[in-house]
C-alpha cells in the first residue's frame, strides 16, 4: 500500500483523555479511533493486525480439532434467565424492545452454543466436539480503562467443548493449554499459566494465561526455575517463599496482564437446558462442558504494552501490519529516486511481501518519526545517498541495527525472516 494513499495520518500527541501507553499509541499511529470510552473502530493499520493476530489462533484452534462458526450477538432473554446469568452477570447490557421484549447482548456465549451442541449432539459418538467463534463482545464496565486492553465492546475469540467425562475434558484442556501456548509464542509473548479462580463463570479453580507487564491488572507469582504460577488472590505461597511445584525456585511477584483463560464450567449449562446424550448402554446422560477464551484485541494492547519504546511501537514480525515499510526520499534527483522507489515497491509486492510504501512529499525527519511511530519489523530507505552507493539502508525496528544492503541481499534477508 502507497502511504499517499493511505486515509488515516499519525498525531504527534495522543488524546489528553487516554492514560494507557497502548490507546495512545495505538491512536497516535492510526490504528484506532476512539468512539467513547471503552469503545474503539479499528482501522487499516489495526484492522490488519487485529486480522493477524485472529489468523494465528484460528490456525491453532483449527489444528486441535476446533470448529468455527459464529453466533448471534443479540440474546434473547429468555436462555439468560434459564441459567440464572439474567441476574447473576452484574457486566450484562441488556436491552427492552419496542415490542417489548428484552435482549442481552452476548458478554459470553455459553446460553447461544449449549442449545445449539445440544441440538447436535445426541449420542456419545457426536463427542467430544469443540466449537469456537472470534466476535464482538460487550461488557456492562462501570469504568473501561486500559485502553483496548478493558473495553466496553472488544473482541474474543471463545471455544466451548463437550465431552463425555471429566477425564476427556482434562485430556482435551491439555492440548487446548499447549495451543494456546503456541498462540502467545507466534505472537512474541511469554505467557505464563496461572492458576485462578472461576469467578461468575465457575465455582472451580480455573486457568488463566498471563503476561509479565506493568500495564496489568493482576498480581501473580511464579517460579522462575519451573511452569509454577499463580494468581495472588488464592496463591498459598508468597514472594520470597520456596516454590511449592519444584522446591527449588524463589517464588517472584509481578504484575501481569491476563490474555486468555480455561473454565471447566461442568454440567452447569447442559443441565439449564436439559441437555443429555446417550452413552454407549443407552442411558442418558449430562456431558461436561469446558470453555476456552482469548481476548484479541486485549492480546493486541498487550503485545503494545510489551513491544514499544519511546519512539513507537515495535511490532513482532507476525503480527506487524506489514513486513516492510519503504521510505523514499526525494532529493535534488528525486526522479531517479522516486523511480528506483516505485521499482522496489513492485519487485517486494510480486514477491508476496507486505509494504506500506512511504511515497508522500514529507520532510525526510517527518517520515523516520512516522516509521518509528507505526512500528513496522524493516525499514527500506532508498536515497540519493543509497543510490550512489548501489546499496539500500535497511533497518530494524526492533534492533535499530542499519544495514547497506544490494536489493538481492534484501530480498534473501526477508525470505528468511518470511
Amino acid at each position: 500500500m502507497k502511504q499517499s494513499n493511505l486515509f488515516t495520518k499519525t498525531r504527534k500527541e495522543a488524546p489528553s483523555d487516554e492514560i494507557a501507553k497502548n490507546a495512545q499509541l495505538l491512536i497516535r499511529g492510526g490504528f484506532i479511533h476512539k468512539e467513547m470510552a471503552g469503545v474503539y473502530s479499528y482501522l487499516p493499520l489495526g484492522l490488519r493486525t487485529l486480522t493477524k493476530i485472529e489468523n494465528i489462533i484460528r490456525e491453532e484452534m483449527d489444528a486441535i480439532g476446533g470448529q468455527e462458526i459464529r453466533m448471534a450477538t443479540l440474546h434473547p432473554s429468555e436462555k439468560w434467565k434459564q441459567t440464572g446469568g439474567w441476574d447473576a452477570v452484574d457486566v450484562l447490557f441488556k436491552l427492552q424492545s419496542r415490542t417489548e421484549k428484552e435482549y442481552a447482548l452476548g458478554q459470553s456465549e455459553e446460553e447461544i452454543v449449549t442449545p445449539i451442541a445440544q441440538e447436535y449432539a445426541n449420542s456419545y459418538k457426536d463427542l467430544p466436539v469443540a466449537i469456537y467463534q472470534i466476535g464482538q463482545k460487550y461488557r456492562d464496565e462501570l469504568r473501561a480503562k486500559s485502553g483496548i486492553m478493558r473495553g466496553r465492546e472488544f473482541g474474543m475469540k471463545d471455544m466451548y467443548s463437550f465431552h463425555e467425562s471429566q477425564e476427556d475434558f482434562e485430556r482435551f484442556y491439555a492440548v487446548t493449554k499447549e495451543a494456546y501456548l503456541r498462540v502467545f509464542k507466534r505472537t512474541g509473548l511469554d505467557a505464563k499459566v496461572t492458576e485462578a479462580a472461576g469467578g461468575s463463570f465457575s465455582e472451580k479453580i480455573s486457568y488463566e494465561f498471563m503476561v509479565l507487564t506493568d500495564a496489568g491488572e493482576d498480581d501473580i507469582v511464579y517460579c522462575p526455575f519451573c511452569t509454577h504460577c499463580a494468581n495472588t488472590e488464592i496463591a498459598k505461597a508468597e514472594a520470597g517463599g520456596s516454590c511449592p511445584k519444584c522446591g527449588k525456585g524463589t517464588l517472584a511477584k509481578a504484575r501481569a496482564a491476563e490474555v486468555g483463560n480455561v473454565f471447566d464450567l461442568g454440567v452447569k449449562y447442559p443441565k439449564a437446558f436439559n441437555f443429555t446424550y446417550k452413552d454407549k448402554e443407552g442411558k442418558e446422560q449430562t456431558p461436561i462442558v469446558g470453555c476456552y477464551g482469548i481476548g484479541t484485541t486485549r492480546l493486541m494492547g498487550t503485545i503494545v504494552e510489551v513491544f514499544s519504546d519511546e519512539k513507537g511501537m515495535v511490532w513482532p514480525e507476525s503480527v506487524a501490519p506489514f513486513n516492510v515499510h519503504l521510505v523514499s526520499l526525494l532529493g535534488a534527483e528525486g526522479g531517479n529516486v522516486k523511480v528506483e522507489a516505485d521499482k522496489l515497491y513492485e519487485t517486494l509486492t510480486k514477491k508476496g511481501v507486505e509494504v506500506l510504501y512511504d511515497d508522500r512529499d514529507v520532510r525526510p525527519g517527518e517520515k523516520f518519526a512516522d516509521s518509528d511511530l507505526i512500528g513496522i519489523p524493516t525499514r527500506v530507505v532508498v536515497s540519493e545517498k543509497t543510490l550512489a552507493q548501489g546499496k539500500l539502508e535497511v533497518k530494524s525496528r526492533k534492533t535499530g541495527t542499519v544495514s547497506m544492503l544490494s536489493e538481492a541481499e534484501l530480498l534473501n534477508q526477508l525470505s528468511i525472516v518470511r
